[in-house]
Order: structure tokens, then sequence, then C-alpha cells
């Protein structure tokens, strides 16, 4: 047995007959004509199709491209068909409309319905349409109709204490039921001449029109060496050698490390530890200035780790996301260390948000923050796809705590994490004298990510960069279709986690 599934074609209209009529015999008069078939194959050939068993037409779905707007959820099959003439096709519309499906009865066991369906998916997943909408037959609501409304028959059908073979059907092609349209198909006796209007959202759609390829995005991970740099003329070439071979990689995102500056901190080291950083803090405008620059230049987003700022007699740990178009955001971090405190003084910043990017929303969290799981979720539900974690740990335990809460925020809010720290020692300067260090980007766990659930991962200790690409649609299917749904899942009527 050979099953094929292909473009439906004129030539094939005498099959096509007799394959619905062998499908809806109580409905044999009203078949299709061939000028309809050829109208239809004319105007919107990819949308015509059919499966062929041993070449033989055994299934077969016809469609049209609405602007859906034109007619909204109150109307029959002869408004959006155009009176059958099919004017309302339009190939700039929004939404894919089913105006047919059938299969024949001898072959319904190899479930050819199932085939018709995902084809139309892919269809309007290639065409970027926002879903698809049909009017569904009720065949089986005759039968009930002396007792049950039609909203009461889809509610049980939906709960499977009444099967419907065409509602049931498309219910477990998760199309969701809107409404009932009244006088949908006048000779459909079997519904009572009402229909299901059945919806299936397209969530890969997008207002871009190449949507598709638009979702992948490639992250740049520095795993950034501690050295003694002679002056910042050198510091600034060093992180320009890395924006530079990012931007010929053409990444999205360059991701530093936390504090990646604080060599700097050298020629301060007679001071005390809080004093020196303030010191350091005093060039932090400077330096943020000089890599938006780089930002611009090389046409990629820095988030440039983190550097000290001193305001109004406190410090802060500040990342700063500079975006390629020249804008600046600022995320302060909120949980702050006991190492920080007792040797800084740093107090913790109060702002918890996503930030928009030319590549979707995404998170930005320091170190210690990710330990603590409510401030990512609260950045999920903000939106947020993608969540960057600069780092600094000095040893092994230090790092797998940030390591291993940063997979677990990737698991259960459904995105991608990345992490990137320094390496290395710096001695000559206080309290900065090891770090250990490995950057990794960290995936959801379900069969379209990594069995391991890591993208990628560097050599741990080493200068390097990790360069990985990251696609957000896989993201909105795991949403929708994953193995497990966690944020859909919450039980939110017994919990929730908020903003004050």
């Amino acid at each position: 047995m050979q099953i094929e599934t292909r473009t439906l074609k004129v030539d094939d209209y005498d099959e096509l007959v007799e394959t619905m009529r062998r499908a809806y015999p109580q409905m044999s008069e009203y078949v299709w004509s061939k000028k309809s078939i050829a109208k239809l194959n004319k105007i919107f050939e990819a949308g015509q199709i059919c499966i062929t068993v041993d070449g033989k037409i055994a299934a077969v779905a016809l469609s049209i491209i609405v602007n859906y707007d034109d007619f909204g959820d109150d109307h029959t099959y002869s408004d959006i068909t155009g009176n059958y003439t099919f004017n309302t096709h339009i190939s700039t519309g929004n939404v894919l409309y089913g105006i047919e499906i059938f299969v024949d009865p001898e072959y319904r066991e190899l479930r050819l319905g199932r085939r018709l369906y995902d084809a139309r998916k892919e269809l309007c997943e290639l065409l970027n349409l926002k879903s698809i909408i049909l009017g569904g037959r009720i065949p089986h609501y005759h039968k009930y109709s002396h007792e049950l409304s039609p909203r009461e028959y889809i509610r049980k059908v939906r709960d499977k204490e009444i099967y419907d073979p065409v509602l049931s059907f498309q219910l477990s092609n998760n199309f969701l039921p809107i409404k009932i349209l009244k006088k949908y198909l006048p000779e459909d006796e079997a519904s009572r001449e009402n229909a299901v209007l059945l919806q299936w959202n397209n969530i890969y759609y997008s207002k871009k029109p190449n949507t598709m390829q638009d979702s992948v995005i490639r992250l740049g991970l520095v795993q950034w060496q501690m050295r003694q740099f002679k002056d910042i003329h050198a510091f600034y070439e060093q992180v320009e050698f890395f924006v530079n071979v990012m931007g010929d990689y053409k990444s999205d995102f360059v991701l530093f490390p936390e504090l990646f500056n604080t060599p700097l901190l050298a020629p301060f080291n007679n001071l005390s530890e809080r004093d020196s950083m303030i010191e350091l803090a005093k060039i932090t405008e400077e330096i943020k200035t000089k890599i938006s620059e780089l930002a611009i230049s090389y046409n990629v987003n820095i988030i440039s780790g983190s550097m000290p700022v001193f305001e109004n007699n406190d410090l802060y740990n500040v990342s700063y996301l500079l975006h390629r178009d020249g804008r600046i955001d600022e995320y302060r971090k909120i949980h702050i260390t006991p190492n920080e405190r007792k040797y800084y003084g740093m107090k913790g910043g109060n702002d918890i948000r996503v930030f928009d990017t030319d590549c979707g929303k995404i998170g930005l969290v320091i170190c210690y923050d990710v330990e603590f799981p409510e401030l990512p979720r609260i950045l999920a539900d903000q939106g947020m796809k993608i969540l960057f974690v600069p780092y600094l740990t000095d040893t092994q335990n230090a790092y797998m705590r940030v390591r291993h809460c940063a997979a677990a925020r990737a698991i259960e809010n459904e995105c991608y994490v990345a992490i990137a720290g320094c390496v290395g020692n710096l001695p000559g300067v206080n309290n900065m004298d090891i770090q250990f260090g490995q950057a990794a980007v960290f995936t959801p766990s379900d069969f379209a990510f990594p069995s391991n659930a890591v993208k990628g991962e560097a050599t741990p200790n080493t200068e390097m960069t990790l360069i990985v690409d990251v696609d957000l649609n896989l993201l909105k299917d795991l949403h929708y279709n994953g193995s497990v749904q966690i944020l859909k899942d919450r039980r939110t009527d017994l919990y929730e986690t908020y903003l004050k």
C-alpha cells in the first residue's frame, strides 16, 4: 500500500465525485462541480489537498484564504465562499478557511483525516497565516436535538459523553470551538442546520513576513579571563576583540560576565574594598558609552556583564543592555550576596521587568538573582523567552549553585537561559583572587531540545567564546504541545507569584 499527500488536480475530478458520494451518502446530490474545483485550483492551488492510496483518491481537503475581519464570527457558508464563487479568497488574507474535507469510508482506519489536517497546519505555518477556521458539521446532533441544545451537545462531545464523528475528530486535532453558527449550511439536516465555528491558532504567526527564519537567535557568550591591564585602553581592546568576533559570526547578543571590569581595580589596591569599588564606579559611565558604540559599530546587542555604580552614597551592581540601535537599558542586581554586603556595602535594586529587543523579550538577572525562582517566574509571566545571567563565582561550589538554578529556571519557565562568568586568577586585586566558570546555554527538557537540556557549554576555566543558536518557535511549540506544559498547568487557583 502506498499513501501520498499531494495537490488536488482538475483531472482528479471524477474520482473526487465518487469519493465524496461514498463519504456523504445522505447528501450525494450535493457534490462539487468541476467548474468550482477548477477555480479553486486556479486561485489557490496549494490549498486544495488530496491523499491517494495506491494512486486512488481517498481523501480531500479544500481551503481558501480570507481576510477574516471582513466576515467576523457571524457568517454562513455562503457568506464565506461568496455564494460559492470563491471571490472571497484573497492571497493577502490572514486566515486559512477550510471549506471541505472528506474521507472515503473504506480508508478511515488509516487516519487519513489527520494527515489532511496536518497538511493544512503546515500550509498555515508556511504562509504565516494567523489561524485555520472552519464551520464544522455536527452530524449526530439530530439524535439528541430533542433534548439538548447545540451548546449542551458540544459540551458533552467535548467531555466525551457523546461521540460525534466530525466534532470529536476536530477537537482531537486541537481545534477550539468558538461559537454556534445558525443556518450555516441549510441542506445539512443531520446537524439541524447548525455548525460549530472552530479555530486552530498558528503559534508561529507573526506580522513579520519571514517569522520562521526570524525565530532563530544567535547567542554569543564570553568566558572572560581575568588579567591585569596596563590601562583602560588595553581593557577596551580586549572587549572589542570579543565583540568583533561575535559580530563576524552574526551573533544577535554578546554576554559578558558579572564585574568583568574589576581588573581595573588594581591601581586602587591601597584602598579599602568599598573605596576601591567606588573609584572603579567613576569610570562606569565611560565604559558604558564605549561599549554602546561597539554595539552599534558591530551590529550586535551587548549585555555588558555588570559594573559598579555609585549613586547617592550607595553602591549598586548594574548590568547594561546596549542595543545595536543605540538604546540603553539597565538592570540593578536585586539579591546582594553576603560577600558583596560585607566588603562593598552594596545595595540591591528594585526594578523587575523584561526588556524589548529586536529579537523579542528578554530577561536579565545577575548571578545570585537566579537562585531565587520567583524573580525569573515574574519575568516569564511578562513574556521573557531568553534569560541572560552574567555571574562571578570563585569556587566550583558557588558556580554549581548558579548552574543548577539556571538550568531549573529554563525548565520551569519554558525559556532559554544563558550564563557567562569569569575564569582564572587575579593576584594584586583584593577580594578578586580566584574565579571558577563555565559558560552554558540551558533549554527546557522535552523532545525538541537536547536530551540533557544543555544547548551548549564551554570548557571550564579557559578563556573562550561560546556561540549557540536558539529557536524561539520551539518554545512556542513546547508551551502548546509539550509533554508537560508547566506554565499552563500551574494551579493559580491555589497560589500565584506576583510583583508588589
